[in-house]
């Protein structure tokens, strides 16, 4: 969504992704893919949440103590594209009859009201005609809370920074995959954050989005449990061995599997949805796992035999170049995905 015009469209910006747990920022020089500037602050989730509901002070120390102390190389614009965790947003994508083309809002919201749960004089809307027939239009709409992008902007705006687009975690996710990961085609996005995972459909664009508490710290706390030891051990046993062959692969394995296969099980949901609600003569071709907790080795296999096709955990990391930048480990480059799809936004393309 945008949220005003630039007087410079070319004017560079940065992006900020403000998730259920913390904040990330990246500087991104869109033509050569390259990474200036990035960083990673964690807070505390339920003074975070209660920001983005309620407003406040935290939000905004937090992003003020994110580029004053976490950021690794420079950043020289207070122009931001933040996201909102996509649990907070609905998106969907509609087929309407051609002639509601030249009046769509009052048609956009007549079927809106179908499926979101808040009162549209209570949300920001905003839509795109994805895909035209000679007989129908079908449109992809985006809504948020007015409140959580109240504050959210408000917090950007104490902080320094000039909010120049808003949109959900998962379309920036999506810009990325679409550059990187073969988006061309139809695709089934699991987005394993720390507290949750979203999931969306691919298809040219955003088509559907779903999601369910089940995310990284949920996994770190199961294997806890099942292993009688520290949420530190298990975090390590996790991103080390996770469902990987080795001796504690059975143990591992039956910790993780409740909550991956819920994750499936929504998984599936979504897709049955897609193909009979929206669009029944498109097949899904792949399953990509992004996300801070996408960094279990082996979860790319467990997806391929659960859902019985193609399922891999995305590399854009191979796109991006990070230059001389000290680059963040191994396991901790995947939480960075969704502000590395919000900071490769090009500034003219907000406005068309």
């Amino acid at each position: 969504m945008g949220y005003k015009k630039l007087l410079y469209k070319d004017k560079p910006l940065f992006g900020l992704d403000i998730s259920q747990t913390g904040l990330k920022a990246m500087s991104v020089d869109a033509k050569g893919f390259t990474v200036k500037a990035y960083g990673n602050c964690n807070l505390d989730p339920t003074k975070l949440n209660e920001a983005i509901e309620k407003g406040g002070t935290y939000l905004a120390n937090g992003i003020q103590e994110l580029m004053a102390k976490h950021i690794v190389g420079p950043i020289h614009t207070n122009r931001v594209a933040i996201s909102m965790p996509t649990a907070r947003t609905f998106s969907r994508s509609l087929i309407l009859p051609l002639e509601a083309e030249n009046d769509l809002m009052p048609a956009i919201e007549l079927e809106a009201e179908q499926y979101i749960p808040v009162p549209m004089s209570e949300l920001y809307v905003d839509f795109e005609i994805i895909d035209k027939t000679k007989d129908s239009i079908e449109v992809l709409i985006s809504a948020i809370p007015k409140l959580i992008v109240d504050n959210c902007m408000k917090a950007c705006e104490e902080a320094g920074l000039e909010v120049v687009l808003v949109e959900p975690g998962m379309n920036a996710v999506a810009r990325l995959l679409a550059h990187t990961e073969e988006g061309d085609l139809p695709t089934a996005i699991v987005d394993i954050n720390a507290a949750s995972t979203d999931i969306a459909i691919l298809d040219k664009a955003i088509r559907v989005t779903g999601g369910i508490a089940v995310g990284g710290n949920s996994f770190t706390i199961s294997i806890a449990d099942k292993m009688k030891t520290t949420l530190e051990s298990a975090h390590q046993l996790k991103v080390l061995n996770g469902l990987s062959a080795g001796p504690k692969q059975a143990k591992i394995t039956a910790a993780l599997d409740p909550g991956l296969k819920r994750i499936a099980t929504e998984l599936r949901k979504i897709m049955r949805y897609y193909t009979e609600r929206i669009s029944n003569d498109t097949k899904i071709e792949q399953v990509i796992v992004v996300g801070s907790g996408s960094n279990v080795p082996g979860i790319g296999e467990y997806f391929t035999n659960e859902m019985l096709m193609p399922a891999r955990v995305a590399s854009p990391w191979q796109a991006l170049d990070f230059g001389s930048l000290q680059q963040p480990s191994r396991q901790f480059k995947p939480r960075y995905i969704t502000v590395a799809g919000l900071a490769s936004v090009d500034p003219k393309g907000i406005w068309k």
